[in-house]
């Protein structure tokens, strides 16, 4: 209840304006009033009787929305209905008639009222702003002379009763009095009253007596202060009655307005709404019958899916058993979930799901074994490529990504049969093996000779690279449609990203809404609140406008917008194609699956299917099939797949080496055998490897260990045969044929290859006494040309065996190193005196040497040259064994050219020390000097160049000039002019005239002037 009559329950603004107080005005007629400006009214007047006049006669919700009446009260009423004993209303009081949403539902606001606004006020405001000010500051000096005297007046009552109130002890103004309690109980009533021994006296009487006066006294004063308090508010109450009955008239007069509301708005509905909706309703129920048949025809279809899954399985169309399957479980899950005849059959459809892989994984066995073990003569390199397609469509789609492992295996156990078959069609073409004694394949094997051996391995070969042939085509196949996959996927991402991009285009905010759209939604809504309608008309403005709709727009609308088939038809070129039954069993569609199918249910479905349709036009879901990454790992194992062939290949033919190999018969091999054998292996892993892509080791490996066994006794035959030559020369000049001339013709023309041997009958030609290269001649021994012709070999055989270079440079770097280390011991060691029975080394043996290993010499770094051709970057280092076997064979020639001077050196030390100046001249010694001098000359010109005779006979000559030299100063003879010095002069001019008058000597500085002392 109010506390004062001056509170108002509606906020008005006061006179003040701006000082956030509101009052209610005390003189209604004091109000300026506005001109009410009318809206037109949401419902068309028309005529109603003496209800439209009663209508009119009461409070209009439109136009007297700006007055304040008792209807806008919003604290009165609720004070009112509530029950103030209860904690919070009710919830049902208004629910329980108006609906559940009464209470929260937000009332939208009035499209046909405007916006107010502080600023709508402004003028008026502006106007009375200036008499505001005047009127309080008048009323702030003078005061109203009635409020005074009743500020006065109730302040003398306050007091008055105050002091009367203080009379009454404060232990009954406690919040907390109560009698039952004994210490209150005691304090109001003291028990000294009553507890006299003797009983009751007069004194007692008249104590309780006197009690009981005061009490009464305490009692009046309180009525009498509470009727006084009554008595200053009796305004109020009377005001708050008034109030009450004036509200309740109010009510009365508002609910025949409502009544009549109410009787006009049906009168709207029966003439303008109940015709159109019921046209609306007739057709959403026609929608609904439509929508129900579809879903019947959509479990008629599904009935149908295990017989048809069968007709597929007994056409090997596992694709389209998978879809089938698959698309069914999805409608059962989205479109049939609940069916009861239908509770049953997810269960059966994952078992035969179950069943389906097993039957592609043994399928897809069967294809490889059957794939791989068929003729290599057939043609065609892929047996039935649209089942291969649909297999490994299946499996894919399944998941099942170990396929592959499968193919490995038969392709395996393919390999293995191969060698098997070409060693028996062999063997059965040899009478001399015989299959029922030798059972082993290895042992038939070795039983064969070389070209029988060797023809069985080119076979061999030839079988593997057309095996290996068919599994890359086979393999290309599944790749393709792995790949076919892969973009699929890749295609559908974007799709669905277009999509995305679109839909939130779509369901971006539109357009505000004009009135008629407005009022056509309030018109069509069936709700409860006409806010539900716009927001559902805005939406429907802002959407796609090709989807159905779910609530009506007009009888016009169309029901059957784009709507697919029974288990997610698509639209493709203006066909529908069903994919309950796959996209390949077109005769297997329904009937009756046509455009009048209801899209709605299947709609989301068929909006997350995506097909692609890769050679056979299989088609897959995207949902079911392997991630980007899982495909990428397939596609990688595929080519390790291809790989594994190879070296599978390279494997078995590795065994087939070996078995040959293990009684050493191809250690035993002639060069041009193991060559042949070489270029077979090289040309069979050459091939692999463009086909494969792949760098096999195994064969190259077993045909390197072969190698480094045949280098090896390559090398040590070589070896022997160099050293029984060398032990049996007699180191004199040989003949040198001309069949030994051609080979050094052919290494200076730059082919470092064995020439080709000319059939006997043709020509001969007579040998030469020397070996010309490059304009010089060479006197050489028949070991050196032997020589020449076995590093060609090794040449020879680095060019047909490239893998073996390294150990043939090693092993030629050997023998080289043995052709100089024996030579020497032999020739300066004077070991061919006890070897070969010389009886002593001649110089002419010594110079024949030097020329012989200058040979070499001139070789080295023609070898050198060839076999850097052969190595790798990285195999360069071992091309230093040449420098050390240069300098090594130039070591040795300088030796050799010292032996020589030594030769002369000492004979000049023991002709010189009888040396005697004395007549007659030439003197003996001189003449026996010039004698040696001439058979030195005479041994050594025809096999030396004439540079390196000159400097030998240099080299001599300062030797004699030394000795002479030395045994003129132990006789004493100066270049003084004496008689001893024209003596000696003599016999040098002497000596000087014999080795210039030597052939190549003509033109050779003597410089016979050192053999005297200078004087000091």
């Amino acid at each position: 209840m109010a506390s004062s009559h001056s509170s108002s329950p509606v906020p008005h603004p006061s006179s003040g304006g701006n000082d956030g107080m509101f009052r209610k005005d005390r003189d209604p007629s004091s109000r300026h009033p506005r001109p009410i400006r009318s809206l037109p009214d949401v419902c068309p007047k028309e005529p109603m009787g003496e209800v439209s006049r009663g209508l009119c006669e009461g409070p209009s919700v439109v136009v007297d929305q700006h007055r304040w009446t008792v209807y806008n009260s919003k604290v009165n009423l609720p004070a009112a209905l509530n029950d103030p004993r209860l904690a919070k209303r009710e919830s049902d009081f208004f629910t329980k008639t108006w609906g559940l949403e009464f209470a929260e539902t937000e009332v939208m606001p009035s499209f046909y009222l405007p916006s107010i606004t502080k600023e709508h006020f402004a003028p008026y405001l502006q106007e009375t702003a200036q008499r505001e000010r005047i009127h309080e500051r008048c009323k702030n000096i003078c005061p109203n002379k009635d409020e005074l005297d009743a500020v006065s007046s109730i302040t003398n009552h306050h007091d008055k009763s105050r002091g009367e109130l203080e009379q009454v002890p404060r232990i009954f103004m406690k919040p907390d009095f109560a009698l039952d309690d004994p210490a209150t109980f005691n304090a109001v009533l003291p028990w000294s009253h009553f507890n006299s021994a003797g009983g009751k006296t007069s004194r007692d009487v008249v104590s309780s007596r006197l009690l009981q006066e005061k009490l009464s006294h305490y009692l009046d004063v309180v009525e009498v202060s509470i009727a006084r308090q009554i008595s200053l508010r009796s305004e109020a109450f009377f005001h708050a009655m008034s109030s009450q009955h004036e509200l309740q008239d109010r009510l009365t007069q508002t609910t025949r307005s409502v009544a009549v509301l109410r009787g006009r708005t049906a009168a709207i509905e029966r003439v303008m709404c109940e015709g159109p909706l019921r046209a609306l309703r007739q057709a959403l129920t026609r929608s609904n019958c439509v929508r129900l048949h579809n879903k019947l025809k959509l479990m008629a279809a599904v009935h149908q899916t295990q017989p048809t899954v069968q007709l597929l399985l007994s056409t090997s169309e596992f694709v389209g058993a998978l879809e089938l399957i698959a698309t069914t479980k999805e409608v059962l899950q989205q479109e049939l979930q609940g069916i009861h005849s239908f509770r049953h059959l997810g269960s059966q459809l994952c078992e035969l799901e179950k069943l389906i892989d097993k039957m592609m994984v043994e399928d897809f066995s069967m294809y490889s074994r059957s794939d791989l073990s068929r003729s290599l003569d057939e043609e065609g390199q892929v047996m039935e490529k649209d089942r291969l397609e649909s297999l490994v469509f299946g499996l894919l789609r399944q998941r099942k990504l170990d396929f592959l492992d499968i193919y490995s295996d038969e392709m395996i156990l393919a390999a293995k049969s191969i060698v098997t078959q070409c060693v028996v069609d062999s063997v059965s073409r040899i009478e001399e093996i015989d299959p029922d004694v030798v059972t082993k394949l290895a042992d038939r094997m070795r039983l064969m000779t070389f070209p029988q051996w060797f023809q069985l391995l080119k076979s061999v070969f030839e079988n593997f690279i057309l095996f290996l042939k068919r599994i890359k085509a086979t393999l290309s196949v599944v790749r393709n449609v792995v790949l076919e996959a892969l973009d699929s996927n890749q295609k559908s991402r974007l799709l669905e990203l277009e999509r995305a991009e679109a839909g939130a285009q779509a369901q971006a905010p539109g357009t505000p809404l004009s009135q008629g759209e407005a009022e056509l939604a309030y018109l069509t809504h069936e709700g409860l609140f006409i806010s539900d309608a716009l927001n559902e008309a805005q939406l429907l403005q802002g959407g796609n406008g090709g989807q159905e709709q779910s609530s009506a727009v007009g009888p016009k609308q169309q029901v059957d917008q784009e709507q697919s088939s029974a288990v997610g038809l698509k639209q493709q070129g203006g066909q529908e194609q069903s994919s309950v039954v796959g996209p390949r069993q077109s005769q297997l569609r329904l009937d009756g699956c046509g455009s009048d199918s209801a899209s709605g249910t299947t709609e989301s479905s068929s909006s997350r299917e995506h097909t692609f349709q890769p050679g056979g036009g299989a088609s897959i879901s995207e949902d079911m099939m392997p991630s980007d990454l899982e495909l990428g790992r397939v596609a990688n194992n595929i080519q390790e797949l291809l790989y594994t062939a190879s070296d599978v290949s390279h494997d078995r033919c590795v065994k087939v080496l070996m078995a040959r190999a293990k009684d050493g018969s191809l250690e035993r091999l002639s060069s041009a055998e193991f060559v042949c054998l070489s270029q077979a292996v090289e040309g069979f892993v050459r091939d692999t490897e463009e086909l494969c892509c792949r760098r096999s080791v195994s064969l190259r490996g077993a045909l390197q260990s072969q190698a480094n066994r045949f280098v090896n006794r390559f090398h040590e035959e070589r070896k022997t045969k160099l050293s029984l030559l060398l032990d049996n020369e007699r180191w004199k000049q040989a003949e040198v044929p001309a069949e030994f001339q051609d080979l050094v013709n052919s290494i200076a023309d730059g082919r470092i290859t064995l020439p080709e041997r000319k059939p006997q009958g043709t020509e001969e030609r007579k040998p030469s006494d020397y070996l010309r290269i490059d304009g010089q001649k060479y006197a050489v021994v028949g070991t050196v040309l032997i020589l020449i012709r076995i590093f060609l070999e090794y040449c020879q055989c680095v060019n047909d065996i490239p893998s073996i270079a390294t150990d043939m440079l090693t092993r030629l770097s050997d023998l080289l190193k043995h052709f100089n280390s024996r030579s020497c011991q032999l020739v300066l060691g004077a070991g061919a005196l006890q070897v070969v029975g010389l009886k002593t080394i001649t110089t002419k043996n010594l110079a024949l040497a030097s020329r012989c290993l200058q040979l070499v010499v001139h070789y080295i770094p023609v070898i050198r040259a060839h076999f850097e051709t052969k190595l790798t970057p990285k195999q360069y280092s071992v091309l230093r064994h040449f420098d050390h076997i240069t300098k090594d064979y130039n070591d040795h020639i300088a030796e050799i050219s010292s032996k020589l001077v030594a030769i002369m050196d000492s004979l000049f030390e023991k002709v010189l020390a009888k040396y005697e100046v004395k007549a007659p001249m030439p003197s003996a010694c001189f003449r026996n000097v010039c004698k040696q001098m001439a058979k030195m000359h005479e041994a050594l010109y025809e096999l030396l160049p004439e540079e390196q005779a000159q400097m030998l006979f240099l080299r001599i000559n300062a030797s004699f000039k030394m000795h002479l030299k030395r045994q003129l100063a132990r006789l004493g003879v100066h270049h003084d002019g004496g008689p001893q010095h024209g003596l000696v002069t003599v016999d040098v001019a002497f000596y000087t005239e014999n080795v210039q008058a030597l052939r190549t000597l003509e033109k050779l500085d003597l410089n016979m002037a050192e053999i005297w002392e200078q004087k000091r």
